[in-house]
């Protein structure tokens, strides 16, 4: 195998963690035999690139070798060359993450090479990561593995010729910069057996590894706890079309097909390949030859319009200019060389420019490792409406691409997890997959990020403070949820804590009447579309700096905590609670209601108003029944009020169902429309989609909830998904079919409707959940196994 494969292709894909491998029980309890390590005489915060590596001699190949590993800010660790984990998990450093690996299958009889990189992006680095200083540190599970354990038996170095490159992107950008990496100072063999390390120092010890608890005198840098989390995926990924090919010729099939591309000497070369998709990807440049040739690589979602700045349709790239995140690098004149970046990148199109100096760049290949949480897509939808699949491709794609070691708002611009996104991002994760485990550690960092005052972060992890009291609201929304539809009620009743603190934080705001005087931070709801009087996301404001939708948002959390309480917590708390909101929803009927447009106003005055405070009435039932329909109606036809952007859109539609016009469901789409006509291949941040910063948000994709939860009808109607409640709205729809994961096995329904309008229904149910069929008002038992109905 080639020096390039067996290198750069295995250090992305070769991966040997076991997700739940036994730890030896002494790691969680006691200090750790081995030491946090660092490279001597380097400044702790500095960016930098680090090599640690030790040789082991074993006299037989073991069938087990268990290893816990992590580091700050990230590491690539590998055996024998080949990586066989990434990380850490990111968390902050009260819960910080190691992972736990077998890799015996990586060790043979004789010599082993056990190395790792680690690198701190320093200043620059991105505000979801978390730091105290630059380390490593291995500890084995036993007593056979301990001889890996990271101390002075190992030797680091700082690699001369990295160095990070800020990002040209458009607008607020917090994710990883860019690396520019002087090939011609690295060195290719370091992690092979019997490399020559005598010039490299012997690792500096910053102390000994403590477990999240142990803390024999003083504070430690790093709490460690085991992560929760499986390894991302790393699968190869070719590019697939070139745009653009200016000072060279470029053979057929190039990109998707490994082709050689030769640049002759002291050359200028300006490349654009196209994905045809957005994509989350380690790029891997492999070349040979090209002494002191600059390779400038530029990811991006999309090319900008160079007199308007607008985006416009993303297919289009002529007469339109690139801004995005760069790598750079200096090739080394070698044979068979790789380079692959350290932070995976966000991108549709790369562009690459070339300038040769005096000797021919020979590029062997150029393709990408795309990476991910490991979500399987364990849902099915399909139905005589083709669009609804187009929706469903794309909204998946943009779930996967915003799901990481955590959730993410956008992963090319901030890889931030918000609350408010995280919310729908979750149940995307139930409804589609069913896998739960991100949603449990976003419901956790959430929770950790919490101050004094009892309000949380809005985003976690991340450095520097952003508090938007209404996402502490939506959190306790997201526990309710996941109280509804994951069968675990000791994690929910452990948060309850926190619930607690975040009301008591409002209660200090709240006036006599319980409206919110004055609350302070960020008061975020919604970035709206033809917004009236908004400022920043945040709705109109009372003299006293209250408003209907904060009020209403206030409202619907003490409901769900109510409801927690009384099952799981103090009764007592959940009838304060009740009576809070009673009193509350009282008060917003009498402050904000508005009889001659018949809809809730946006502040006392009474002259402004938005589908967002109506949605918010009509979700915490502040109005029912017909009363509820008809606002619902109001809301939507008036093209006057401020109305929701694609994320509130979300909230929009749940209103839509809870007032019985589910059937209306394919009509309320066109964001996402407009979306797919602008050749989008994931969703935007808002509904400014020539302009909109973010090609790819998560909250957009709540069409991945609602097409399963409205059109197919499929709902938990007990705690826990207990028993299921299956109503279809299946609006001009004559066929769908489709299934969703469940804690239990899978739910599968099957609709056909007839020219004369009887509905054929067969549901299948897993073994031990029962539910009931609702049809325009026939209810019907279900039970487990197949259920045969017609209407």
């Amino acid at each position: 195998m080639k020096k390039y494969l067996s290198i750069t292709i295995l250090i992305l894909l070769g991966t040997a963690f076991i997700y739940g491998q036994e730890i030896n029980p002494d790691l969680l309890k006691k200090s750790w035999k081995a030491m946090w390590i660092t490279v001597s005489k380097q400044h702790p915060q500095d960016y930098g690139v680090y090599y640690f590596r030790k040789e082991i001699e074993l006299k037989e190949k073991p069938k087990s070798f268990v290893v816990q590993v992590s580091g700050d800010n990230r590491y690539k660790f590998f055996v024998n060359g080949q990586m066989v984990s990434l990380g850490p998990a990111r968390n902050d450093l009260y819960h910080w993450n190691f992972e736990t690996i077998d890799i015996a299958s990586y060790l043979k009889t004789g010599k082993n090479t056990i190395c790792s990189i680690v690198w701190n992006e320093g200043a620059n680095r991105a505000s979801a990561q978390i730091s105290s200083a630059t380390a490593f540190i291995l500890q084995g599970n036993g007593n056979e593995e301990s001889i890996v354990n990271t101390g002075r038996s190992w030797k680091g170095i700082k690699m001369d010729g990295f160095n990070a490159i800020k990002p040209t992107a458009i607008g607020y950008f917090i994710a990883p910069f860019g690396e520019f990496s002087d090939m011609i100072k690295g060195n290719s063999e370091w992690m092979s057996n019997g490399f020559d390390d005598s010039s490299w120092k012997s690792a500096d010890i910053q102390g000994a590894g403590f477990p999240k608890g142990v803390n024999p005198i003083g504070a430690n840098q790093w709490m460690l706890v085991p992560s929760q989390l499986p390894q991302m995926e790393r699968t190869p990924q070719r590019l697939l079309k070139m745009r653009v090919a200016e000072g060279i010729n470029i053979p057929s099939g190039f990109p998707a097909i490994k082709k050689q591309l030769t640049i002759p000497a002291n050359t200028k070369v300006r490349v654009v390949l196209d994905q045809t998709f957005l994509t989350n990807a380690y790029p891997v440049f492999q070349y040979s030859k090209g002494k002191g040739a600059a390779v400038l690589f530029t990811y991006a979602e999309s090319f900008y319009d160079e007199k308007s700045m607008e985006k416009g349709n993303r297919n289009t790239i002529e007469n339109k200019k690139i801004f995005g995140v760069k790598d750079s690098i200096i090739c080394n004149g070698k044979k068979e060389q790789t380079f692959t970046a350290l932070n995976w990148k966000t991108f549709r199109y790369v562009q690459l420019d070339v300038t040769t100096a005096n000797e021919p760049l020979i590029i062997d290949d150029f393709y990408a490792i795309y990476t991910a949480y490991p979500f399987k897509n364990n849902s099915v939808f399909t139905s005589d409406n083709p669009i609804f699949t187009a929706i469903l491709d794309n909204g998946w794609r943009t779930a996967r691409l915003c799901a990481m070691e955590t959730y993410m708002d956008t992963p090319f611009y901030e890889q931030l997890q918000y609350a408010g996104d995280t919310g729908i991002q979750a149940l995307i994760s139930y409804y589609n997959s069913g896998d739960d485990r991100l949603a449990r550690q976003a419901i956790n960092a959430i929770d950790y990020s919490r101050l004094s005052e009892g309000i949380t972060q809005s985003r976690f992890p991340a450095t520097g403070d952003n508090i938007i009291p209404p996402f502490s609201l939506i959190w306790i929304g997201m526990l309710n949820d996941y109280y509804h539809y994951r069968p675990d009620a000791d994690f929910v009743k452990m948060h309850l804590p926190g619930v607690r603190q975040i009301l008591s934080f409002y209660q200090n705001f709240q006036q006599e009447d319980g409206t919110i005087k004055n609350a302070p931070y960020w008061n975020f709801i919604d970035w709206p579309e033809n917004a009236r009087g908004w400022k920043a996301g945040v709705p109109p404001l009372n003299a006293d700096g209250g408003s209907a939708a904060l009020d209403l948002q206030l409202l619907w959390g003490y409901q769900w905590a109510a409801e927690l309480e009384n099952n799981l917590g103090l009764k007592e708390l959940a009838n304060l609670y009740s009576e809070k909101a009673k009193q509350l929803r009282k008060t917003i009927i009498s402050k904000y209601w508005d009889d001659s447009k018949k809809m809730f106003a946006d502040t006392d005055k009474k002259n402004s108003f938005s589908q967002h405070a109506n949605t918010l009435a009509i979700l915490t039932e502040t109005i029912k029944g017909n009363d509820a329909q008809q606002l619902f109606r109001a809301m939507t036809q008036d093209n006057e009020i401020t109305r929701a952007s694609i994320y509130f859109q979300y909230y929009v539609n749940q209103a839509l169902r809870k007032v019985g016009l589910g059937n209306e469901y394919e009509n309320r789409l066109q964001i996402w429309k407009d979306n797919l006509a602008l050749g989008m291949t994931t969703w935007g941040e808002d509904s400014d989609v020539k302009s909109t910063r973010s090609d790819c948000h998560a909250w957009g994709a709540s069409p991945n909830i609602e097409l399963f939860r409205t059109v197919l009808g499929i709902d938990a109607a007990e705690i826990g998904f207990s028993k299921v409640i299956i109503e279809p709205h299946l609006g001009t729809l004559k066929k769908a079919s489709g299934k969703i994961p469940h804690p239990n096995g899978e739910i599968a329904v099957n609709y056909g409707i007839d020219k004369k309008g009887t509905l054929t229904a067969t549901i299948v149910l897993p073994k031990g959940l029962t539910g009931t069929f609702v049809w325009k008002g026939q209810e019907k038992a279900l039970q487990q196994g197949i259920n045969s109905i017609k209407l």
